[in-house]
């Protein structure tokens, strides 16, 4: 971890609807995360961790208060700023994968390479050095329903890295796997944290996959009820 500042929230606040169905919630959220941390954000449902998760990946904006990501005022980039901030910063893991059935692994992990003017070859390389990070260099030709889950999440890792983001947003990464793989996607996440100093932050209810991170927020209420460095 490094002493910068990543992530800077001052008096953050969401609120959803109007009149009688409006609903807050964010309550006025203050957090900083430094480069190079590993946080876990839990809480119940209806906690506003999903919504703060939205927040700081930058695809959902404050109804009031600051957020700078690396001292941009993220609250007053427009969409299609926010957009090339996500694009070109940020990396996502999902519960889903959200891999496409049809397309090798290989041709997954390129897709994020497609729209930045990379040669084929380029493209090839970079998501071949991505699988490799994963160590799923012996499969970049087969199609997700010829992968396990947690082979598929490795795939939907590389992708989420091989546009070489220093900061990787991971929500519910482990939802969809038995125990066994999730210890090893999990393995891989610390890894990533630890060699390659990518910030990892993640949205998780499982009290163990939480425990594999350096920090843990918990959210309640729409607001921050605890906040623990556990290493």
């Amino acid at each position: 971890m490094n002493s910068e500042k990543l992530i800077e929230l001052q008096g953050i606040t969401k609120l959803y609807g109007t009149g009688d169905a409006a609903f807050l919630a964010l309550r006025g959220v203050d957090l900083v995360i430094r480069g190079g941390e590993f946080v876990a954000i839990m809480g119940p449902s209806g906690s506003g961790k999903s919504t703060l998760m939205n927040l700081l990946g930058c695809l959902d904006t404050p109804t009031a208060g600051s957020y700078r990501f690396k001292g941009i005022e993220v609250e007053r980039l427009n969409k299609d700023q926010r957009s090339l901030l996500r694009r070109h910063a940020l990396g996502f893991i999902f519960q889903g994968f959200n891999l496409l059935a049809r397309t090798s692994a290989l041709e997954n992990v390129e897709l994020p390479l497609l729209y930045r003017g990379y040669t084929r070859k380029q493209r090839h390389e970079m998501a071949r050095e991505a699988l490799a990070q994963v160590s799923l260099s012996d499969k970049e030709r087969n199609t997700p329903a010829e992968l396990s889950g947690g082979q598929q999440q490795r795939v939907a890792i590389a992708r989420a890295i091989v546009t070489r983001p220093d900061t990787l947003f991971a929500d519910e990464p482990t939802g969809n796997l038995d125990s066994k793989t999730t210890v090893e996607i999990m393995d891989l996440l610390r890894k990533l944290n630890s060699e390659r100093h990518i910030s990892i932050i993640m949205v998780t209810h499982e009290d163990e996959v939480a425990g594999c991170a350096r920090r843990i927020i918990n959210v309640r209420d729409g607001l921050i009820s605890d906040d623990v460095v556990t290493r």
